[in-house]
């Protein structure tokens, strides 16, 4: 009877001593945000506010420091967390969704499995638009439809939101585009601009809004065109490109070249491996933080939306997109190849 009632106890106290060891590791840890894109960037900036806030949903309340890891479109920020990083918990970071679906679209480059991922969570959906300045001479879309010569649009490179919506753009709505890739973020295609050398680029509101906001005000920077399904609050008279699309199948390549990956575009990730108990834990004070009100007050005083995904939702966008018809796959590949 002694014997059974002892293996009955420890029968009971095992499950319950994994969740402590579970809940224990963080205690005394540092935890390492990576940032694909370049210091000052959207990406940047979200991951640098949930640093200051997440530790204290995380047992143990560890310490997170952000890692800017910019360069190749934000892919060695994904090599890295896909292949290098320790799968320990200790290492989540940022890169562009639209990678996932360049993998579908089997960009070179990309040699590794991105379905493995841990996934984390996204903080915002992206709500896409191009943002020229008012020196480019192009303030309107009527404007760039009209230019006489090819429009320079900054970006990051293939596989990365800044060069495929305009690549896809060009495709769809025959505007005149020139692409000037090798950025190694929004916030150096902003002095690109700002300097002359690139008209402008395309990609999130959410990061535009913000990082772009004093220009913007004055009228020196201007929103032209955005690509969503619906227009965005803040963008009530700005053409919308589902609208100015001319057939069903026009649209269903913006729908799946653009909102699909936009949707995830701040997909925040950690290495395949790492232990399901602290992958959860990462998930949820990932969610909890979003929707913890110091947090949220800091993000509407500095004009960050909050409109998350969890790491169960990305993974199902995930599918989806990995899921593309064979002849979509193709029509995409071929307007989004660089050329």
């Amino acid at each position: 009877m002694k014997f059974t009632g002892l293996l009955l106890m420890l029968t009971l106290l095992v499950p319950m001593n994994k969740n402590v060891f579970a809940d224990d590791f963080y205690k005394g840890k540092t935890i390492r945000i990576i940032v694909g894109g370049s210091a000052g960037g959207g990406f940047d900036t979200y991951s640098r506010a949930i640093a200051r806030h997440m530790g204290k949903h995380i047992p143990g309340n560890p310490t997170l420091n952000v890692d800017v890891m910019s360069g190749a479109a934000t892919r060695i920020a994904a090599k890295y967390l896909h292949s290098a990083a320790q799968p320990d918990g200790l290492t989540f970071g940022i890169f562009n969704g639209y990678l996932l679906l360049g993998r579908v679209l089997g960009m070179k480059g990309l040699d590794f499995d991105v379905r493995q991922y841990e996934w984390i969570g996204v903080p915002v959906q992206d709500h896409v638009a191009c943002a020229l300045t008012k020196a480019s001479g192009i303030t309107n879309i009527e404007q760039w439809r009209k230019a006489k010569t090819p429009v320079k649009i900054g970006a990051l490179g293939p596989g990365n939101s800044t060069a495929d919506v305009p690549r896809l753009v060009k495709g769809v709505l025959h505007l005149p585009i020139q692409m000037v890739e090798g950025y190694k973020g929004t916030a150096d295609i902003r002095l690109a601009a700002d300097s002359g050398e690139v008209a402008g680029g395309c990609w999130a509101w959410q990061s535009i809004e913000v990082t772009w906001g004093k220009a913007l005000q004055t009228g020196d920077v201007n929103v032209v065109l955005q690509v969503a399904p619906k227009a965005h609050p803040d963008l009530p008279k700005v053409p919308n490109a589902f609208n100015l699309a001319k057939t069903d199948e026009e649209k269903r390549l913006l729908t799946t070249g653009v909102v699909l990956p936009s949707s995830v575009t701040r997909v925040y990730a950690t290495t395949p491996g790492t232990p399901k108990d602290r992958v959860r834990i990462l998930q949820k004070a990932f969610s909890d933080t979003l929707k913890d009100p110091e947090f949220v007050a800091e993000a509407k005083k500095a004009q960050l939306e909050i409109d998350p995904l969890t790491g169960e939702e990305v993974g199902k966008a995930v599918s989806e997109m990995f899921d593309l018809s064979p002849g979509l796959q193709a029509k995409l590949k071929d307007m989004l190849s660089a050329k």
